[in-house]
């Protein structure tokens, strides 16, 4: 942690702690705001489980951070390979 960060206590209840899993991603971002809903691609119908709305200058750091934590995680872990099949690239979820 460097000098300029300070550390914050966060609260949470329990049910938030739980977290959700989500396998789909839609972002969508108007002039002040980046919108992003994670859904959950489950049958009979996909579920909205979550949406965070942040502004651009946040959304730019939320990036930075989580190359951060990918570069991090591959390099204890190993590459994380990214299927490019057509077989995926109508596929409803996380695309790159």
């Amino acid at each position: 942690m460097s000098q300029n960060q300070q550390q914050v206590q966060i609260k949470a209840d329990d049910k938030t702690l739980q977290g959700h899993y989500a396998n789909a991603l839609m972002a969508s971002h108007t002039p002040d705001e980046f919108v992003l809903d994670f859904i959950f691609t489950q049958q009979p119908a996909p579920t909205l489980v979550s949406r965070i709305i942040v502004t651009p200058a946040h959304f730019k750091r939320m990036l930075a951070a989580m190359q951060e934590n990918l570069t991090n995680y591959e390099k204890t872990n190993g590459v994380i390979n990214v299927s490019s099949d057509d077989e995926n690239k109508n596929a409803f979820g996380f695309q790159i």
